[in-house]
């Protein structure tokens, strides 16, 4: 780990922090004015910089904000008297981490340090993840079926169809499967066929020919044509008008088109990836999508799973759009606390990804302060409309079906025939069944998994207590709840608390505060 930096002209305050974080085995280096620290910083940077406000030849503001030039992750506390606090808030405006009153106590500045390695060692972590940012994110078993299921068709140029809830992903996913196939040297072309009115969705998709009606002023290619050598994305093809399925139908079937007004056919070259939040088998029932078209775009299908059915991959999601919504604002990225990263994942997020992206984009906006807490989340995830994990809603393991043939995901799968095709040797969990209308309606419905059994004690021993009017209830409840998990932690690892403490997710102090609070000293 690399030292921390003290910047002072007082000697009395570098000693005494010098002489603390010995005490706590981290590597210290000092500097009487801002001047030395910059030049510095041309060579080597430290892990956190403590900075005082006014100093001879320099000011703290000035040296906070070109440090932060270089070093936009660096984590930087300002040191103040009293008599500054208007300038400190400006430092904190600024991108300083915290500040720190004079006079301070010396075991509350060693915290705070100690928080900001904490939390610069994190930002180290997560730069190396965002440098080399794949195109889409997910450590969930459901989204690694999704990457394995792309990478299986990166050799191919099969007919797609995605589903899954508005904001899922699909445009992302569609984008993957054009980059990582034969085509990825073409153009990719996306129309939302439902943000286009039916009068235009015709030419918009196969183009018109001069004067083929009022205002077509010029001959237009359609994306079809756009999209010649490439792959053409079809979103929200569920809401695709009657009478223009069949125009697609026939270009899927027999490669060519005509353009609006036009008497000379065109040739199709496009893999068409299709999309869709709507459940196609009971349109089709509803007799409001054809199963001719259903068929021909249910070649391969790929099922993306809502965000609530891969809540542990809601932090590196919302780390990243903050960093994102930070980058395209021109501003510095805020810190969301491990707290509020808890609290998102308990939200049920219904629209999904996007709704995700949103929110950090208003915490980048409106959060007050650069860590961002719990209350600072917006009002919609602090009211009653988040679940707990345990009470998500139920994810069906569909059977794994390509071209009819059936591999139940919880059984070991069968032999393939030699007279399967090779889109038939793909598998996995991301790949839908290819199914009839009629079979989809009599497919088996998946049980809901039982409640988790201490959440039912936990609801008992409340409810007895608050019945029985006793004092405290919160306090006592969550001492209990915090002696046992860190006695667990403590048992797990033989009594190392920093090791403890990683297991836990919280910070070295505050697993020793929490001991000796709880009477866990041995």
């Amino acid at each position: 780990m690399k030292p921390i930096w003290i910047v002072d002209d007082d000697q009395s305050i570098r000693f005494v922090l010098e002489k603390a974080l010995a005490r706590e085995e981290l590597a210290v280096r000092s500097f009487t004015n801002p001047r030395d620290v910059l030049l510095a910083l041309d060579t080597e940077a430290p892990q956190v910089l403590v900075s005082d406000i006014r100093m001879p030849g320099g000011s703290g503001i000035d040296l906070l904000t070109q440090v932060k030039e270089r070093h936009p992750g660096l984590p930087v506390i300002i040191m103040t008297a009293y008599s500054d606090l208007d300038s400190a808030v400006s430092a904190f405006q600024g991108g300083a981490f915290e500040y720190l009153p004079k006079p301070f106590d010396v075991p509350k500045a060693v915290e705070l340090i100690r928080r900001a390695v904490d939390e610069s060692m994190r930002e180290e972590v997560l730069d190396e993840r965002t440098a080399q940012m794949p195109e889409m994110l997910g450590q969930a078993p459901a989204m690694q079926d999704v990457f394995r299921a792309i990478g299986r068709l990166s050799q191919s140029i099969v007919t797609v169809l995605i589903t899954g809830e508005s904001g899922s992903g699909k445009e992302l996913v569609a984008h993957a499967l054009h980059k990582h196939s034969p085509r990825a040297a073409g153009p990719f072309v996306a129309i939302n066929t439902a943000a286009i009115p039916k009068d235009l969705l015709e030419s918009e998709l196969f183009g018109h020919e001069r004067g083929a009606f009022t205002g077509a002023q010029t001959t237009r290619r359609g994306r079809f044509e756009q999209a010649d050598g490439g792959t053409l994305f079809l979103d929200e093809i569920g809401d695709m008008p009657f009478d223009l399925q069949t125009r697609l139908l026939r270009v899927l079937s027999d490669g060519q088109f005509y353009r609006v007004g036009g008497h000379n056919p065109l040739r199709s070259n496009v893999r068409v990836i299709a999309a869709t939040h709507q459940n196609l088998e009971e349109r089709v029932k509803l007799g409001a999508f054809r199963e001719d078209l259903f068929h021909r775009l249910n070649v391969i299908r790929l099922r993306l799973p809502a965000l609530r059915e891969r809540r542990e991959d809601v932090p590196a999601l919302a780390r990243f759009f903050m960093q994102k919504s930070a980058k395209e604002l021109g501003v510095e990225a805020k810190r969301i606390t491990e707290a509020a990263l808890a609290r998102l994942m308990q939200f049920d997020f219904p629209g999904n990804v996007r709704q995700l992206e949103n929110i950090c984009h208003w915490l980048t906006v409106m959060a007050p302060a650069q860590v961002v807490e719990p209350k600072d989340l917006p009002p919609e995830l602090m009211g009653g409309e988040a679940s707990a994990p345990s009470q998500a809603r139920p994810v069906a393991q569909a059977p794994v079906l390509v071209e009819g043939h059936a591999v139940e995901h919880n059984t070991a799968p069968a032999p393939m025939p030699a007279s399967w095709p090779l889109s038939a040797a793909l598998s996995g969990s991301a790949i839908e069944p290819v199914m009839s209308p009629t079979a989809a309606a009599s497919a088996p419905a998946v049980a809901a998994p039982m409640p988790t059994h201490w959440l039912s004690d936990l609801e008992r021993e409340s409810r007895s207590m608050l019945q029985a009017g006793m004092p405290d209830v919160w306090d006592t409840l969550t001492r209990k709840f915090e002696a046992q998990l860190i006695h667990t932690a403590l048992e797990i690892t033989r009594g190392r608390r920093i090791e403890a403490a990683q297991k836990l997710g919280i910070g070295r102090n505050t697993i020793t505060r929490k001991i000796q609070e709880l009477g866990l000293e041995d």
